[in-house]
């Protein structure tokens, strides 16, 4: 019996280590600059280093390794670095967490010191797991190298996220206002719109009595927010609402604080929610603040920025918003003024980070101008590949949308500050030349003197960039926009953006518009937007729901190949969501253990290439097979699908491959009995070994670490460096592959009828006329005696 080339008895996960750390200590993988390829570039996502990946991040990245992998083999330089995010929110919350502490009552350097304790207390889980799934990133080493590893909070990228303001400062893009602006009372943050998401919160509508000044007539108002009584500035009601007309131009005076506020016709009102009638506060809500603007009603602003009430509420000054809200209810009912509550779900304004409910505060900012670019948006919405393109129109929704400019400054302490000083006489704003990282805070600015008034005082400004003006730099960073032009200018735009359909409206379209102001075009090629994981009944996998599932534990249950191929099979981008369990991983499994075995069958034979092989029609006809495998791999992987090949690969492995041409020609290939000829023998032997090593190039980025074993151990090459397969010789054999799956399994099944085994004998058999050309591998397999040929198939045994 010949041996097999693999000398293990099956896969397992503890062979993924010898692949994926000779690949981290060798940097097989890293950027060459010099290389006259062309860049294929990768703006990865950079997760937070205080977090461990969770199973969406894994799905995502083995998915971009996959994209990676397919462009290396295909002649592409590819550009695949790891970004860890280490700015913002999330580590300034984990420091307060740690260390018992408020950012708003710590002094900043202090509290920087927690931020940077907590950082370098993470561990490298990130790191780790992503090296155990075998991604193959260009480095695993930190550094400001093309490739390397960067940090969004080093000084080289917070450098450049300054540099881009000072030259969008220099293109008159960037203002500073005072306006009402979205505000977490949590994260003590000014936010976006974009930053803002919506939850059904129970809450009541209250009516209240509001009483007309120049009749005195009692009229009842409903609201969910009493506790802006105080900041009323007009009632309106419909002007199709004939219940009213005679109140338009009247006043109504509000109740407890006794203001005067003008009554008014407005579409904005709706006849039939309450009792039609509504009180428009400075900054309830959204609409409220429009109103406000295109009314020209001058705002009151009730709440401070850490939640409480001020002057302007009165006696419910110092009460925090919920506490005003009931206290407010409570001095209503004492005066008779509340007609009644009704329970309602209220669709509010939440902060999508820490999901408390958001208050509308008027803060001076900066701003970039976006309004003026709606279109131009539009424009690179379409000129971006979507994939899938239903994805566009989260995008197009969310431009349409916009409706203010984009305040980017935030009054945080760990991101990158905004580097600007202020002449303390004149308030002449400094703007420093690019070169070096910035400190206003606690640095001198770089003149001597106040270039207006001579001035010798400043003040650096203390305010930090918004998360989403920091990351918005990530293709300019990887692709060297303003360290290394020559690069930037032959690599843009960056191929592919990765990324997650839920930060559509943030990242991505905040990268586009930022990128576009900088540089004038469309900083990506392609955008693939990935699903969210849910568990095996379709709910979305969490912590409170006990149903989510750790890669960890995925890793030491499977390794790290029966996930991938999961991810592939799954990953159907047609589909809102990808289900995972244990059990689908598992199933993704088996696959590789038919593998393995198909592969260590095939080493035990010996390829003589001093013999040329006489290809029969039956190696014709797996041949032809195979070449529709790589035909739809090819045009699959180009477009960022993986679902599909990975199903039909699959089932070409257990079926047509394993399960029929493997069982037809393997006594052809053993020819133990001297039956064949050499070149007859041969032709099976190679045959094999040409199914066996395009179906590893195949799947190489899939099962990177499988298919790197077989083939160093059968081939004696690494796959990963192998040209990816073009279809070979195109055949057109006698039969159709369903006519021949067919022809073995009516044979088989003759043979269990009769509770016979499946190498009993076939004393005659009658075969379709297409099957001529391959009776001696059938006879051979199915024991066939005589053989005669006809329109139908019968078996005789």
């Amino acid at each position: 019996m010949p041996e097999a080339k693999i000398k293990e008895k099956s896969w397992s996960k503890e062979l993924e280590k010898e692949a994926y750390s000779k690949w981290k200590e060798g940097k097989l993988y890293a950027f060459d600059k010099n290389s006259k390829k062309k860049v294929y570039s990768i703006d990865t996502p950079p997760p937070y280093v205080n977090t461990p990946v969770h199973i969406g991040q894994a799905t995502t990245y083995v998915l971009m390794d996959m994209f990676a992998r397919y462009r290396r083999m295909k002649g592409f330089n590819v550009l695949f670095p790891l970004g860890l995010d280490r700015n913002g929110l999330p580590i300034e919350m984990a420091a307060e967490k740690k260390f018992n502490v408020k950012l708003t009552e710590t002094a900043r350097e202090t509290f920087i010191e927690y931020c940077r304790e907590v950082l370098e207390a993470s561990s490298l889980e990130s790191t780790d797991s992503f090296l155990q799934l075998g991604i193959s990133f260009n480095s695993w080493e930190l550094g400001k190298e093309i490739g390397n590893v960067y940090h969004t909070d080093s000084d080289d990228y917070r450098q450049l996220t300054q540099e881009t303001f000072i030259d969008m400062w220099h293109k008159g893009l960037i203002y500073e206002d005072e306006r009402i602006n979205n505000f977490c009372p949590g994260c003590q943050t000014t936010l976006a719109d974009a930053e803002v998401s919506y939850a059904d919160i129970s809450s009541m509508f209250n009516d209240i009595i509001f009483t007309v000044k120049e009749t005195g007539e009692k009229i009842i108002i409903g609201t969910t927010r009493p506790e802006l009584v105080c900041t009323c500035g007009m009632v309106i009601f419909n002007p199709e609402d004939g219940r009213y007309k005679e109140l338009d131009g009247k006043h109504a005076v509000t109740p407890l604080f006794n203001r005067e506020v003008p009554i008014k016709a407005h579409p904005l009102a709706e006849i039939d929610k309450g009792t039609g009638l509504a009180m428009m506060c400075s900054a309830g809500d959204l609409s409220d603040i429009r109103f406000f603007r295109e009314m020209g009603l001058v705002p009151v602003i009730a709440i401070n920025k850490d939640g409480t009430m001020n002057e302007h509420a009165g006696f419910l000054k110092g009460l925090k918003v919920k506490e005003a809200r009931k206290a407010m209810i409570e001095k209503l009912k004492e005066e008779g003024l509340l007609v009644k509550q009704t329970p309602i779900i209220h669709k509010t304004p939440i902060c999508d980070r820490s999901k408390h409910e958001i208050e509308f505060i008027s803060m001076r900012e900066y701003y970039v101008k976006q309004l003026d670019s709606k279109d131009k948006m539009r424009e690179l919405a379409a000129k971006v590949h979507f994939y899938a393109p239903e994805s566009r129109k989260i995008l197009l929704d969310w431009i349409d949308a916009v409706s203010i400019d984009w305040p980017i400054t935030r009054r945080r302490y760990y991101a990158t500050e905004v580097p600007l000083w202020y002449c303390r006489k004149c308030g002449e704003v400094i703007v420093p030349a690019k070169g070096r990282y910035y400190k206003p805070w606690k640095e001198n600015p770089p003149v001597a003197k106040c270039p207006k008034c001579g001035s010798t005082e400043f003040k650096g400004d203390e305010r930090v960039f918004d998360t989403w003006f920091d990351s918005s730099i990530s293709p300019l960073y990887i692709l060297k926009y303003s360290r290394d032009e020559n690069f930037f200018e032959k690599n843009s735009p960056c191929t592919l953006r990765p990324q997650g359909k839920e930060i559509i409206r943030t990242w991505l379209y905040y990268t586009l518009l930022k990128c576009y102001l900088l540089t004038g075009k469309c900083i990506f090629q392609d955008a693939w937007i990935n699903y969210h994981i849910v568990d095996e009944k379709g709910k979305k996998m969490s912590k409170s729901l006990g149903n989510g599932i750790d890669p960890k534990d995925v890793l030491a249950k499977f390794g790290a190949e029966p996930f991938r191929l999961w991810a592939a099979v799954e990953g159907n981008l047609e589909r809102d969501d990808f289900r995972c369990s244990f059990d689908r991983i598992d199933g993704a499994g088996k696959t590789i253990v038919k593998l393995w075995n198909v592969a260590k069958f095939i080493s035990m034979f010996e390829l003589d290439k001093k013999v040329k092989p006489s290809l029969h029609e039956l190696d014709k006809w797996i041949l032809s097979e195979l070449n529709k495998m790589v035909e739809l791999a090819n045009e699959s992987y180009e477009n960022y699908n993986f679902h599909e090949p990975a199903i039909q690969i699959k089932h070409f492995i257990w079926e047509t491959f394993a399960s029929h041409y493997m069982e037809l020609v393997k006594n052809r290939a053993y020819n133990q009995e001297g039956k064949y000829s050499p070149e007859d023998q041969q032709a099976a032997v190679s045959t094999l070994y040409n199914c066996l090593e395009t179906i590893l190039k195949l799947l190489a980025p899939v099962m990177p670490m499988l298919c790197y074993k077989l083939s160093m151990d059968i081939f004696g090459k690494d796959v990963h460096f192998e040209e990816f397969p073009k279809a070979g010789k195109e055949y057109k054999p006698p039969f159709t592959t369903d006519e021949l799956l067919a022809l073995d399994s009516a044979i088989w099944k003759a043979k269990r009828d009769k509770a016979l085994s499946l190498k009993a004998e076939v004393k005659e058999a009658v075969l379709p006329e297409q099957f001529r050309a391959i009776e001696k591998d059938l006879c051979s397999t199915h024991g066939i005696k005589h053989v005669e040929y006809g329109k139908e198939l019968s078996v005789d045994l």
